[in-house]
């Protein structure tokens, strides 16, 4: 990729519809059509290798994109996405063990971090300071330092940087949006999600068939900042159930809805937090550390207040609805949501029965950031939705950890007791 683009090269990123407002680094990195894109993947587990390479794949041609480079601590799982790339591009892509290999390379403009939950800051951070593009998965951040550095690089870098919450991306989602500033549902009083299942999601993730051998796995790329111990397969592909690793549901799967009612509504950040969790149903011989019950209760300055709730002791009363005064929109079917005048408390002009949201077209969020990668426009889920995503989420942990309320202090960009 040049240095600096051509004419020809920044009227093609204009006449595509980028915004004229660059940066000197993101004009720097304005590309042409006919080039190349090439992409590093940081992770090659279950996200990387079956969501992202995936999510590119049906655009890779149109786009002109490409994965050149795979890094992974288990040579296993970077073997198998090399593999894969052989298999769609004719070549393999070279393999790593660190992430700090794929950032030295020259060749790669843009990479997809889809590494553990406890890498994801540290990888992003790292990626802007390296000045390459990046798409990174949620929850972005375990802790409010780690947070605000890596939030500050990416604004200071320039590079253009998607965060992996894609449901903001569904056609259905943008409609509720519409739906909302139409003013047809009234001010909001409370939004909630209840998602339940009958298993905690980190059974699935763990290998349990074959052990997994120590000498195909760096231990110590692994565990990163984490103290080191002997070497344990389980925490490997289990991690997701271990708080060292990872906030657990609040934080995997209640992000994808506080930013979803973020995007709908247009929330940021909240003012107080309450959490309560447990385990209480999955008491076994793995010690999953991450609660199997979990609640969190958010107070919004709009003056609205938000519930998260998970059962994993039965799949049962899933919901997710957005209170308004003259109705409600029922997102519990994300592909699916409908709206009505349930519940209204004031005049209304929206159908008694559950009506369908129209959809409004929105670039898949796999494309939407391949898009920007060219035009340098603002993504879809840029880093201040990850910030705002993850700030609640990291309020309710601390919340159930101390059993006390929560502040969010905005000036200071801190949280605090209250």
């Amino acid at each position: 990729m040049p240095d600096h683009p051509t004419r020809r090269q920044f009227l093609a990123a204009v006449s595509a519809g980028a915004a004229m407002s660059f940066t000197a680094t993101s004009y720097a990195k304005v590309v042409g059509a006919n080039e190349r894109i090439a992409l590093g993947l940081i992770g090659c587990g279950g996200r990387g290798y079956n969501a992202h390479m995936k999510g590119v794949h049906p655009h890779d041609k149109e786009q002109n994109v490409e994965f050149v480079a795979v890094s992974d601590p288990w040579s296993i799982r970077r073997e198998r996405a090399a593999a894969r790339a052989q298999e769609w591009y004719g070549r393999p892509a070279r393999q790593f063990v660190s992430y700090r290999e794929i950032l030295d390379l020259k060749d790669v403009d843009a990479v997809m971090i889809a590494s553990c939950d406890h890498h994801h800051t540290v990888h992003l951070e790292a990626a802007a300071k390296a000045k390459k593009d990046a798409y990174c998965e949620k929850p972005l951040a375990m802790d409010m330092e780690s947070l605000n550095r890596c939030c500050d690089a990416v604004k200071e870098s320039g590079i253009v940087a998607q965060m992996g919450t894609q449901v903001r991306s569904y056609a259905t989602s943008t409609g509720c949006r519409e739906l909302f500033r139409s003013g047809k549902v009234g001010k909001i009083s409370r939004i909630e999600q209840c998602r339940n299942g009958s298993k905690p999601y980190w059974y699935s993730w763990m290998q349990r068939a074959e052990p997994i051998r120590e000498e195909d796995v760096n231990w110590k790329e692994f565990l990163m900042d984490r103290p080191m111990r002997p070497f344990d397969g389980k925490l490997l592909t289990g991690w997701y159930g271990y708080r060292e690793f990872t906030d657990g549901p609040i934080a995997n799967l209640g992000c994808h809805f506080i930013d979803l009612y973020n995007y709908i509504v247009g929330t940021t950040l909240p003012v107080s937090c309450v959490a309560q969790g447990g385990t209480f149903t999955w008491k076994d011989e793995y010690g999953f550390t991450c609660p199997d019950q979990a609640q969190a209760v958010w107070i919004y300055p709009e003056g609205l207040m938000v519930s998260y709730t998970t059962n994993f002791g039965n799949g049962n009363g899933n919901v997710l609805k957005i209170y308004g005064d003259q109705g409600t929109i029922d997102l519990t079917s994300w592909r699916a949501p409908t709206y009505s005048s349930a519940g209204a408390i004031k005049p209304s002009e929206l159908p008694k029965e559950d009506t369908p949201v129209a959809e409004v077209e929105t670039p898949d969020h796999f494309l939407n950031w391949l898009q920007c990668l060219r035009t340098r426009q603002t993504t879809n889920a840029p880093i201040e939705a990850g910030y705002h995503h993850c700030v609640p989420a990291l309020m309710a942990m601390r919340a159930m950890d101390t059993g006390r309320r929560q502040i969010y202090d905005a000036e200071k960009r801190e949280i605090r007791e209250g």
